[in-house]
């Protein structure tokens, strides 16, 4: 039995993936290394537990035991415990409501001595199981014909726990699991309107009620002229006519009940609202300092002035892309999303081939999550999309989002050799 379980580990599973894996933790890790050490003449001790080089260690050695666990198990087990396995993370994202303490205007977190532990990290692998059993298993007529309304439940709920943390951005991280309904047949329409809805917010957020409206009338208007020798489509255009003036003048309810004030302050000023130099346009500013200045071959390592001299806040964790930048220029950058892509399009092309639907649900999931992760992280510090603190897959400090993540992408390692 154990020498089978150590052929398991050594035989059967994509070593592409497990390469990409390690290089972008090593490249996190030299990042963070070089954001947080100072020189002061004294040698250098990367276990240093006082520094965040030091604590990184522990979580990369932690997250390859979790790896190593997780290809010796049963593949089947994650098929039969996954709906045990996302209860058991939302009852844990619930308990943090209670006992949890709050980080950066967030009540997420679960203290536990000098480190924390994000639960909401743990939930995002849980989700993807859960959804992954749930579409190969929905058989039934009942299941059949609310599918699509339990998936949606399935992701709502974290949704709505993570909201009352306070923690909107990491809410929205479910939301990427659209990809995967889309995937498996969900009608187009749904992103259609999702894109949709962020357009009327800009517009009612840029103008004002009155002139989105004026708008989205004007449009109405005349798909009735167009198609009103159509009744059925009359009657749907009526419908989604209505609901857009309903959303446009809740938009700005759902803006101030939602999003905390900082949030609010970051979509202002990206809209150009508002401009906030010293507050919610420093870290954006000085996040393009640092990736403009790297050039195209970057000042060297460990040589960044930005990064060095804490110009760029949370330079570790939400900007370590900045570090990358600044030291290592265009070409460190393209880099980093080439591996991304790589990562991101291996997933898939397992997925796709797998024989078990239940993997290539999975596989969708994890792609979703990676791929909105890396998308947004990079684009928030570039000034693409607002800044709403999530972390670069593997590369940003911190234990839950390299745990989770480790977890989340060996699981549909170790489902290979099924």
């Amino acid at each position: 039995m154990y020498r089978d379980n150590v052929n398991s580990i050594s035989k059967g599973f994509d070593v592409q993936l497990v390469t990409i894996y390690i290089i972008l933790m090593l490249i996190g890790w030299l990042a963070i290394f070089s954001s947080s050490h100072i020189p002061n003449g004294e040698s250098v001790n990367i276990f240093n537990l006082q520094t965040l080089y030091g604590k990184q260690i522990i979580w990369i050695g932690t997250s390859v035991i979790l790896a190593i666990v997780i290809l010796i198990l049963d593949n089947r087990i994650f098929q039969h415990l996954a709906y045990y396995i996302y209860i058991a993370a939302i009852l844990l994202m619930i308990i943090v409501l209670f006992v949890g303490t709050e980080i950066a205007g967030a009540k997420a977190w679960i203290k536990i001595g000098s480190y924390s532990i994000q639960p909401t990290e743990f939930a995002k692998f849980a989700t993807a199981l859960a959804l992954a059993k749930l579409f190969n298993e929905g058989k039934t007529k009942f299941q059949k014909r609310y599918l699509w309304l339990i998936a949606f439940f399935f992701i709502l709920i974290p949704i709505g726990i993570i909201i009352a943390q306070k923690d909107t951005g990491s809410a929205l991280v479910f939301l990427s699991f659209i990809l995967l309904f889309y995937r498996e047949g969900m009608s187009g329409n749904i992103l259609l309107i999702g894109a949709a809805a962020i357009v009327l917010f800009i517009l009612s957020f840029c103008l004002n009620e009155i002139y989105a409206l004026a708008i989205v009338t004007t449009i109405f208007i005349i798909f009735w002229i167009i198609q009103r020798k159509f009744k059925k489509k009359l009657i749907r255009n009526g419908i989604i006519y209505a609901s857009a003036v309903i959303f446009i003048f809740s938009a700005n309810l759902l803006y101030d009940k939602i999003l905390q004030p900082h949030q609010k302050m970051r979509i202002s000023t990206m809209l150009g609202q508002t401009s906030d130099p010293q507050g919610a346009d420093f870290n954006l500013n000085q996040s393009k300092i640092a990736i403009g200045s790297g050039g195209f071959w970057g000042k060297g390592y460990l040589k960044g002035t930005q990064t060095k001299l804490n110009f760029v806040p949370e330079q570790s964790t939400d900007f370590i892309f900045c570090s990358i930048g600044e030291e290592f220029g265009f070409l460190g950058s393209i880099t980093i999303l080439l591996l991304f892509s790589f990562l991101i399009y291996r997933i898939l092309f397992l997925a796709e081939r797998h024989r078990n639907s239940f993997v290539r649900y999975y596989g969708y999931g994890v792609a979703s999550i990676i791929f909105f992760h890396f998308i947004i992280n990079i684009g928030m510090t570039i000034g693409l999309v607002p800044i709403i603190g999530i972390p670069l897959p593997f590369l940003s400090y911190g234990g839950s989002s390299l745990w989770g993540f480790t977890v989340l992408l060996f699981i549909f390692i170790r489902m290979q050799k099924s």
